[in-house]
């Protein structure tokens, strides 16, 4: 919005501070973080206890999973797809994740799925890190 600075001036007044959209941002950013931060912690460690259910998965089930995975990673981006050099910029790579993996189960569902091998470990050790910091960055008091 724009006012006058003075009765009578005409120079304008930003009423919005410019650190406003960055504060919009970051309370989304919060919110985002307290969804999916938790949610990874939960899904990576309860996929690295039954990771053997994945062997023997129909196409049907693998495809549905990677339409959940689109659906969900495409939703996170259309809500906040920003590129920083902070914490937030994790909620935004989550999102590519989900939704490039979600394509890769619904273009090629009976492909290989990854099975217990070390780079499925890595990854799933990775998510469940990036949601303990997404996490412990939704709780802080600021």
């Amino acid at each position: 919005m724009i006012g006058l600075a003075k009765r009578g001036s005409l120079t304008p007044i930003n009423r919005w501070p410019e650190y406003a959209g960055q504060t919009a941002v970051m309370s989304n950013s919060k919110s985002l973080a307290g969804l999916i931060g938790p949610t990874l912690l939960a899904v990576t460690s309860s996929e690295t206890i039954n990771l053997r259910i994945w062997e023997g998965a129909p196409a049907t089930l693998v495809y549905l999973n990677g339409c959940l995975l689109f659906v969900a990673g495409l939703a996170i981006l259309r809500a906040h797809n920003v590129w920083t050099w902070r914490w937030p910029v994790l909620i935004t790579i989550v999102g590519w994740l989900a939704l490039a993996a979600g394509l890769y189960r619904t273009f090629l569902p009976t492909a290989l799925q990854g099975g217990s091998n070390l780079g499925t470990y890595a990854l799933i050790g990775t998510l469940f890190i990036i949601g303990a910091i997404l996490t412990a960055m939704s709780l802080r008091a600021r």
